[in-house]
Parts: structure tokens; sequence; C-alpha cells
């Protein structure tokens, strides 16, 4: 339970995107890690560890082994979360309250966020210009407290209720704040926050749902929280980097923003983001460029972003043979149409890291019927042509604001990460 402990710790002090990034840097600092930035000249020395931000949703941390390195390893997971982002001016007033104008952010299981407690967490970006300079900053906010709701409406006002409703979400998912008609949105975090309303420039806010994370079953087999897609695979993936030691490969551990909504974004897994971070390391210990490409084709990336659990109440969704459980161990994905970049090469080398970590392993494949979801491993390798395979760990519910999965997996990934980045993988890649 130790690593439960610490996955719900994690999860509750990153409500957004932006608080992931600044817990894992806080503790890759902690850990002696150097942060470079990405408009300063880097200077590397072998045998020391680094990490970069972009956009301040995104990081890469990496460790350079004391001689010269043959390939990089890599994970990538991702920050950010289906949920609802404040529009700006957000403010609509309506029989006697204050609601907000959201709109949806990924993929989302929309009924779950009625008649929850949730937050609002972000940033406020905070002007510092003066004179000819234009410069503004960004602030992490968090308000801490039960700040908005979603009412459902009452069953005697929609009898079909639970026949199928398809939601209005410009209408019926807009979250009420207050019942002052006055409330102003910039007025509040001014007075929260102490930054003078003419200074805020702008926000990326969102709503979060505020259900602490939980522990349940009859044997405490289970676990339940926000965000497990994909916090467990962000906390897990940095745990083992952490853990780790090799001598002969590079070791990066790379976390993006906008998986959830295509990825295509500055700090996505579609941008230059980790190939410019690669090459720049390269270039550091005067590499030639024949020598980077020839690193990157011996290296290996493990996408790492939750899989789907077959669900006890709806066994005929998933594959009839291929049925990953909760507590079974790590997922291999796979899928002919590639979103997942799982082949027999990448997932041979990606099992027998498991055997080697002693960790059970599970294969998915989508119900031929059902088109399934995307994640970060082949819009990686169209940046930087790594071999490559997805996995992650079963849970239900996904994109739900409340997610359920087993207790016993996170371990299995930490010691399966931390066997990967220790690992000298010889194949031909």
């Amino acid at each position: 339970m130790e690593y439960t402990k610490a996955l719900f710790d994690f999860i509750s002090t990153s409500p957004s995107c932006f608080h992931v990034v600044a817990n894992i840097r806080d503790v890759l600092l902690k850990n002696g890690f150097t942060e470079l930035k990405e408009n300063k000249l880097w200077q590397l020395a072998a045998g020391r560890n680094y990490f970069v931000e972009k956009n301040g949703s995104a990081i890469i941390g990496f460790s350079v082994p004391k001689k010269d390195f043959s390939g990089f390893l890599v994970t990538a997971s991702h920050s950010d979360s289906p949920c609802f982002k404040i529009k700006e001016n957000p403010e609509m007033k309506s029989a006697g309250v204050v609601r907000l104008n959201v709109e949806k952010y990924g993929g989302m299981l929309m009924n779950p966020w009625f008649d929850r407690p949730l937050g609002i967490a972000g940033r406020v970006i905070v002007s510092e210009s003066s004179g000819e300079n234009i410069s503004v900053s960004q602030r992490l906010v968090d308000f801490g407290k039960n700040l908005v709701m979603i009412p459902s409406l009452a069953i005697h006002m929609n009898r079909t209720a639970n026949e199928g409703h398809k939601i209005d979400v410009q209408n019926e998912m807009l979250p009420l704040i207050s019942g002052n008609e006055s409330f102003n949105l910039l007025d509040y975090l001014s007075v929260q926050t102490g930054i003078a309303k003419d200074s805020i420039a702008g926000h990326d806010l969102y709503l979060y749902n505020r259900d602490e994370p939980s522990v349940w079953g009859a044997e405490d087999e289970f676990i339940s929280a926000p965000k497990l897609d994909d916090l467990e695979c962000v906390f897990s993936t940095l745990q083992g980097f952490l853990n780790s030691e090799n001598s002969d490969f590079a070791k990066v551990f790379c976390v993006y923003d906008n998986e959830e909504v295509g990825s295509g974004s500055r700090q996505g897994a579609g941008s230059t983001f980790l190939k410019d971070t690669l090459r720049r390391i390269n270039c550091c210990f005067d590499r030639t460029e024949q020598e980077y490409m020839a690193a990157v084709a011996s290296s290996f990336l493990v996408s790492a972003d939750n899989a789907h659990g077959v669900h006890p109440n709806f066994k005929s969704s998933a594959d009839p043979v291929n049925q990953p459980v909760v507590n079974g161990g790590v997922v291999i994905k796979y899928n002919a149409a590639q979103k997942y970049t799982t082949d027999g090469i990448s997932g041979g080398i990606f099992k027998e890291i498991c055997r080697k970590a002693q960790v059970p392993f599970q294969i998915f494949t989508n119900n031929s019927n059902v088109a399934g979801g995307s994640t970060l491993g082949n819009i990686s390798t169209s940046q930087v042509p790594f071999c490559s395979v997805d996995i992650g760990l079963a849970q239900w519910a996904m994109h739900s604001p409340y997610e359920s999965a087993g207790a016993k997996d996170v371990e299995f990934l930490v010691k399966a990460i931390e066997t990967f980045y220790s690992s000298k993988i010889c194949g031909k890649l």
C-alpha cells in the first residue's frame, strides 16, 4: 500500500495539468536534477541529471551516463485529463444564481459530473509589462474548496431521465458558483490570490472533482480516484525512472500535455519537444548527426497510458479473448490500425522486461466492432522513430471524473519501468 498512498497524495495535489508538472518539478529538484530553460544555451555534463519544462504543463527529465551512451530509453505519459474548461467572460445569470460558461476538454463521460463537489484550479496569467517590454508570468491557482456544482434535474421533471438523454453541454452542464448576481470571477480571483484585477492578463482554469481517492473492496483490492488516466502512469513511470540506473543508455522521462485533445499543441506528443530535447543532448556531447540517428535507431519508447479493464457488467464490449483485469498486471496494448504502436518486436521486448521484473502482464486488443481510443505512442514516433510499445494499467470508467482500478497494479508498473530503465536492450530494433 506504500505506492497507493503516494499515488493518492500525488493525485490530490495535482488538480490541473500545471500542478502535475509543478509537482514533478519539485520531485526532480529534491532528487538532484538541474533545471534547464529552452530559451537558454545548455551545458551538460556526463553523469548528471536534468529537466526542462514547456508551457508549465509538459516536462522532460533525463539522466546522462558517465560514459558515452548508445541510445535513449524513454517513457511518455500525459498530464491532462478530460474535464470542463472555463471560458473567458464566463459569468451567466439565471434564476437568481451565477453560472460559469464552460466547454468540454477531451472525450468525457459527462453524467458522473452531475451532483459532485467540484473545485476550480489551473493558472492565472499576470502582467509584468513595463515601458516597451511585454512580459507575463503564471501563478498556479487551486481554491482548495468545494466551489461549484452542476445539479441534476429532478426525476419528477424528466420522467425519462433513466431511459437515455443526450446532454446539451452549453445549457445543461454549466456549474453554479454564487447566489450573488453581482459575482465576477476575476474579482474573486483577485481577492483570493492577492493579484490586482487589472494585472490579470488571462487564465487557464478547469473544473476538477474534489472527491477524495479511496481504497475499497472486501480485501481493499480496488482503488478509485480522479484522473487515474493518466496520473497513475505518470506517477509510476516517475518512480521507476528515479529508482533506476543505467550506464549504457540515456534515460528520459517525458510527460506531455493535451493528449486528450489530439496532442497537436506545442507541448503535446505531436510537437518537436522530445525531438528537440534529444538533439540538444546529442549536441552538448559533440556527437555528430549520424551518431544521433544511430542512437535513435538503438532506442526504445514505452508509451504509458491506462488501458480498459474488462467490465464485469459489460463483457460483450471487450474482445472475446484478450480481456485484461484489474490487479492482473501491466497491460500491453495492440491495434492493427496503429492506434497503439506495439508490434511483435516491441511487444516481445516488453514481455521480456516484465519477466525480468517478475511482474505479470496481460494483453489488450479492441473488440473488432469497437473503434477504441488512441494514445501517445504513434504520435511521438512520428517525430522520433523509436521502436515503441504501448502499455498501461487496467481500469474501469475511463474518462469519468472518478475512475477505478486495482490496488496491486501500481507496484507492478513501478517495478516494470524500473527494470526497463535499468536494462540494456540489445535486440534488432
